[in-house]
């Protein structure tokens, strides 16, 4: 957690980074660092400080920006970076990314972030992505999600850490005040870009940080928003174990479906087992975020089948099994040696020409032993098997194996590791 540093003097700041760095890496530094560089004033503060820190630890620093498209004014910003990496020695690139027009603006984009940071972390084999997030994006975060009624893990809000599938995000600036980084900056001449969307009152969040100032005679001040989301960073880290441990002991894997007691789940409290069967969807459908509370709470209540973010629920007398809906997988393809539907491996006799698709009803009715292979047909029908154009080759979980074989990638083979602590 990111205690709220009191700094008197601009020179102050580099030792408090310095620290909260430390609490990050606590066995040793890192090889290689990334870095969200939007040219605003708080990630210029980052690049310098990190830079610094960097230096003294002997961990290589590169900068990606992306260019929403929102401003023309952003190509200058994305430049004003470009130039402080090249005289820093860091090396710097932009990608551009143009919204569709579907949903909300404002999450298209930050989905889009993540998803370049990402791919930039793979292929970069960087340890970690850096943001400059601050005490103030933090208390701001807080306001949002309680207007929003949020619980807990929403009033958590922004940890100094976070992994998700294929990215590490760290916020060491977590600890530090916007004006006090806008200080630094001015002490060490160095240039930043100020986006006028940050004075816009359309967004939620400029009118959050406007309330701010209303809100603190009543101490709704940020030291005490912050203090709010650390107190509730410490009960999401409670509930996050009492959800594992219910997962260890309740749900069990069923190659590629979970399998969750049912007389177990309900004696639990329903916060616990709201998280394991929230998490249980998100590990079978790959969506990164949690589905609605009432949805899963109707679910559970009603015991009837029903789809839900990307899934099956099927019910007996004593199991809820969570299976891949067909319909989420019937146009996902890729050849034969990627990764189908984030989680599955096929290896066999690859030729050209051969995908992996859903088997589908379709593929299904050719298997006429799949009764024998133990699982619902639904199940299979979602179940990943080589195509070659319209002719279905291999459906290995469906008994049709003719050379082939399905493999779990191993972080989708153990819910329970699955689970944050």
């Amino acid at each position: 957690m990111s205690e709220i540093v009191r700094v008197n003097t601009p020179d102050q700041i580099q030792p408090a980074f310095d620290a909260a760095m430390e609490s990050l890496f606590p066995d040793s530094p890192p090889v290689r660092l990334g870095l969200g560089l939007s040219g605003g004033g708080d990630s210029m503060s980052l690049l310098l400080l990190l830079v610094n820190w960097a230096r003294q630890n002997g961990t290589i620093v590169e900068a990606l920006s992306v260019d929403h498209g929102f401003r023309p004014e952003a190509k200058d910003e994305i430049a004003l970076a470009a130039r402080q990496c090249a005289a820093l020695g860091v090396a710097h690139q932009s990608n551009d990314w143009r919204w569709d027009g579907g949903g909300n603006l404002q999450d298209a984009a930050r989905q889009a972030r993540r998803a370049a940071f990402s791919e930039w972390q793979q292929t970069a084999k960087l340890d970690a992505v850096a943001l400059g997030h601050t005490a103030d994006d933090q208390a701001e975060t807080v306001l949002l999600r309680l207007a929003r009624g949020s619980g807990v893990d929403g009033l958590a809000a922004m940890e100094p850490r976070s992994t998700q599938p294929n990215l590490i995000l760290i916020r060491p600036l977590l600890g530090l005040r916007r004006a006090d980084l806008r200080a630094y900056l001015s002490a060490k001449g160095a240039s930043w870009a100020d986006d006028p969307s940050n004075d816009d009152p359309r967004f939620d969040r400029v009118r959050a940080r406007q309330l701010l100032s209303a809100l603190a005679p009543l101490g709704l001040t940020v030291d005490r928003l912050t203090r709010t989301a650390q107190q509730m960073q410490s009960a999401r880290t409670v509930l996050r174990r009492a959800a594992r441990h219910q997962a260890v002991e309740t749900v069990a894997m069923d190659r590629g479906d979970l399998m969750l007691d049912l007389a177990a789940l309900e004696a639990t409290e329903f916060e616990t087992a709201h998280r394991v069967l929230a998490a249980a969807l998100s590990f079978v459908s790959g969506q990164q975020y949690r589905p609605r509370f009432d949805r899963l709470a109707q679910t559970l209540a009603s015991r009837k089948t029903a789809t839900l973010h990307g899934c099956l629920l099927t019910f007996d007398a004593e199991r809820l099994r969570v299976s891949r809906e067909p319909a989420a997988v019937a146009g996902l393809a890729c050849a034969p040696d990627q990764v189908w539907d984030g989680r599955w491996r096929l290896i066999g006799p690859a030729q050209d020409g051969m995908e992996i698709r859903a088997l589908s009803e379709a593929g299904l009715h050719q298997c006429t032993e799949w009764r024998n292979a133990g699982l619902p047909r639904q199940s299979l029908a979602a179940s990943p098997s080589i195509w070659l154009e319209d002719r279905l080759v291999a459906a290995p979980l469906a008994g049709l194996e003719n050379g082939w074989s399905a493999e779990l990638l191993p972080e989708k083979a153990n819910f329970a590791a699955y689970l944050p602590l």
